[in-house]
C-alpha cells in the first residue's frame, strides 16, 4: 500500500499572511492618523509587527497601501451601519449607534489625508462609496419614518458633521481628541433627535450636494 505524504499546512499559511495583511492595514490607519500619508513605510511595517519584505510584498507601494486602506475604512463604516440597523429595534438609537463607531474608525481625520493620493475613478472605490452612501440613507430614512429623527435634515448633514467633528483640529494630538470627539457627537445627536427644540437655517444637506460640480 502506498502512503501518500501529508500537503504543507497551505490554510495556515494564508491564514498568517491574512492576517500580515490586516495588521499592516491597521497600523496604516492608525500612522496615517498621527502623522500624515507620507509617513514611512519602514514606520508601518514596525507599528505592524511586520518585516519591510512583508509589507512590499502585500501593498508594492504607498498609493497601493492607501487605497487599501480606504477601501478597509469603508467596508467597516458599512458593517458598522449594517449592524446597527440589523440590531437596534429603536431607529434612532441605530443612528446613535453607527455615528460612534464611525467616530471610532476615524472617518474624518483619514478624509484630507487621503484624497490626494487615491484614484477616485476606481471601480473598487467607486463601489464602496455608493454601498456606504445606500446604506447611510437607509439609516437616517428609517429613523425620520418612524419619527425619531428631526425632518428637516438630510443624510448630507449627517455626512457633513460626522466628517468635521472626527476630523482633528490643526496643532493637535489626533490620537488626544478622541475623548472629546465622543462628547461632542453626543451634543450633535441630541440635536438630531425628534422633536426638533430649534429651527434651522437654510436647507437640509444632501449626499447630492457634497459631490464635486463642474
Amino acid at each position: 500500500m502506498t502512503v501518500t505524504a501529508a500537503k504543507p499546512a497551505e490554510p495556515r499559511l494564508r491564514a498568517d499572511a491574512s492576517r500580515n495583511r490586516a495588521r499592516i492595514i491597521t497600523a496604516a490607519r492608525e500612522a496615517f492618523v498621527e502623522s500624515g500619508a507620507d509617513v514611512p513605510l519602514d514606520e508601518i511595517a514596525r507599528r505592524a509587527g511586520v518585516g519591510n519584505a512583508t509589507l512590499y510584498r502585500n501593498f508594492p507601494d504607498r498609493r497601493e497601501l492607501i487605497h487599501h486602506v480606504t477601501l478597509s475604512v469603508l467596508t467597516n463604516v458599512v458593517e458598522h451601519a449594517e449592524a446597527a440597523m440589523a440590531e437596534e429595534a429603536d431607529t434612532f438609537e441605530a443612528v446613535r449607534r453607527f455615528a460612534l463607531a464611525a467616530a471610532r474608525e476615524r472617518i474624518g481625520a483619514l478624509c484630507p489625508l487621503l484624497s490626494d493620493h487615491i484614484d477616485q475613478d476606481d471601480p473598487d472605490l467607486a463601489a464602496s462609496r455608493l454601498r456606504l452612501e445606500q446604506t447611510v440613507t437607509e439609516l437616517v430614512t428609517r429613523a425620520q419614518r418612524n419619527g425619531r429623527l428631526r425632518p428637516d435634515v438630510a443624510v448630507g448633514d449627517f455626512v457633513v458633521v460626522l466628517t468635521q467633528l472626527t476630523r482633528p483640529l490643526p496643532g493637535s494630538g489626533c490620537l488626544t481628541m478622541d475623548g472629546f470627539v465622543q462628547r461632542h457627537l453626543q451634543l450633535f445627536l441630541d440635536g438630531l433627535e425628534a422633536p426638533a427644540r430649534s429651527v434651522l437655517d437654510g436647507r437640509a444637506v444632501t449626499l447630492e450636494d457634497l459631490k464635486p460640480h463642474n
